[in-house]
């Protein structure tokens, strides 16, 4: 009996459509079996308004009495609201047990099947030969199957009114099995209370999901490095649509319930975070030869130093130089074979950290004086420059006193004109 109650309740959980296999009639333990499902579907009401289950098609075998009712679904709807109506004289834990089987689904039906015959039900060796059983139930069934499996019947598993993916129901079956795994039927509430558990983890999931595809898209596998503050910049509005997508999906047992996924969801990204950052670090080409790079120039120091004291004739400081380039040179070395084979990593990493503090407060720190001290000069000198171009110079000409200035072949000094030509042509 517990095995049966524990698989009517994970069909029935996990269910878009659950039909109840019935014999002869729809009796009242019949129903009972429904009651547990009932108090879960109240408490599910109060915390929703909606209906916890989708549809629950009755199905009776071997209906004994066609002269009432006849064969089929009108018949078997007949026989349904006959069953589930109150009357008033009823006792009052049936009455509420109808009622409620009434709000938990948002669809019943009911279908009568006759007999499949009498060599189906005597023979012995009867091996699903279609040719043996009746004709008449043969006839119904192939009315009942497109109500039930055609296209445009199925019904998809919702969760709090959200269509549930295949890969989502996972976390219910899960759930579900984990409170069924005593010895006694669990309580409607804790039923409710790991449903909730379960619809806000699908939510978690979902929304975490959207994030890493995102990701992997702009960061991820075979994607070129990216520049950090772009990253962050992405990251952001990522983490922005991966948080919608969690409120977005109707949760059961209210936002102070979902509140605790909520900032689960946000840990979880923010550890997915840290690690495509250092994925992408990692394709930084600059960053993967910091070490060789930062030994080269320690080298090339300490290089010009003992050139310096050999001249100087400071021969200790020459010689102290001198192994200090040997032993760079060994670390290099070592460095480049830790790569290369994949052994002793974790001296290749204290290697990387000591190599990483001499470049960040050293060379780094030199770098960017050299850059700041360069850029401040640059400006004076572009500053500079627009001044002398904006200033006028006095000893260059201006084009329009020489345009005043310049004399004019037809008119004489006093720049009255030539009249002499005519005076001749008069005389």
């Amino acid at each position: 009996v517990r095995d049966c109650a524990t698989i009517f309740a994970l069909s029935l959980m996990t269910s878009s459509v659950l039909v109840y296999n019935i014999f002869n009639n729809i009796q009242e333990d019949d129903l009972q079996h429904l009651h547990f499902f009932t108090e879960y579907g109240r408490l599910a009401l109060e915390d929703s308004g909606q209906a916890p289950f989708q549809k629950l098609q009755f199905l009776v075998r071997d209906w004994q009495y066609p002269y009432e009712e006849p064969y089929g679904a009108e018949g078997g709807d007949n026989v349904l609201q006959k069953q589930l109506q109150v009357g008033e004289n009823m006792h009052q834990e049936l009455a509420t047990l109808r009622k409620g089987l009434s709000s938990c689904f948002s669809e019943m039906s009911n279908f009568l099947l006759p007999h499949p015959g009498r060599h189906v039900a005597t023979n012995p060796n009867f091996k699903g030969n279609l040719n043996q059983i009746d004709e008449e139930f043969i006839e119904h069934l192939k009315d009942f199957m497109p109500k039930l499996l055609s296209p445009n019947s199925l019904v998809v598993k919702a969760m709090a009114d959200k269509e549930v993916k295949a890969k989502e129901i996972m976390q219910y079956f899960k759930s579900y099995i984990e409170i069924f795994k005593g010895n006694t039927m669990p309580e409607a509430k804790s039923m409710l209370q790991v449903t909730i558990e379960a619809n806000n983890l699908v939510s978690l999931a979902s929304a975490k999901e959207l994030y890493i595809a995102s990701m992997e898209s702009l960061c991820g596998g075979e994607r070129p490095y990216l520049n950090q503050q772009q990253l962050d910049t992405e990251h952001r509005q990522i983490v922005a649509s991966a948080l919608a997508e969690f409120d977005s999906r109707k949760k059961l047992g209210g936002e102070e319930s979902s509140l605790q996924y909520r900032e689960q969801l946000a840990t979880e990204i923010e550890k997915s975070y840290n690690h495509y950052k250092a994925h992408n670090e990692s394709k930084n080409i600059f960053k993967a030869a910091s070490t060789p790079i930062t030994l080269f120039i320690m080298w090339f120091v300490l290089y010009i130093l003992s050139q310096i004291t050999s001249l100087l004739m400071l021969d200790p400081l020459a010689d102290l130089a001198s192994w200090l380039m040997w032993g760079l040179f060994s670390l290099g070395v070592t460095w480049a074979y830790i790569k290369f084979s994949g052994e002793f990593s974790e001296i290749g990493v204290v290697i990387d950290w000591v190599t990483g503090e001499v470049w960040e407060n050293c060379f780094q720190t030199l770098l960017n004086k050299a850059v700041e001290q360069g850029s401040e000069t640059a400006m004076k000198h572009a500053v500079t420059m627009m001044k002398l171009v904006s200033t006028p110079n006095p000893l260059t000409p201006n084009p329009t006193l020489n345009l005043v200035s310049t004399p004019n072949p037809k008119l004489n000094r006093v720049g009255t004109p030539n009249l002499e030509p005519r005076k001749r042509l008069l005389k």
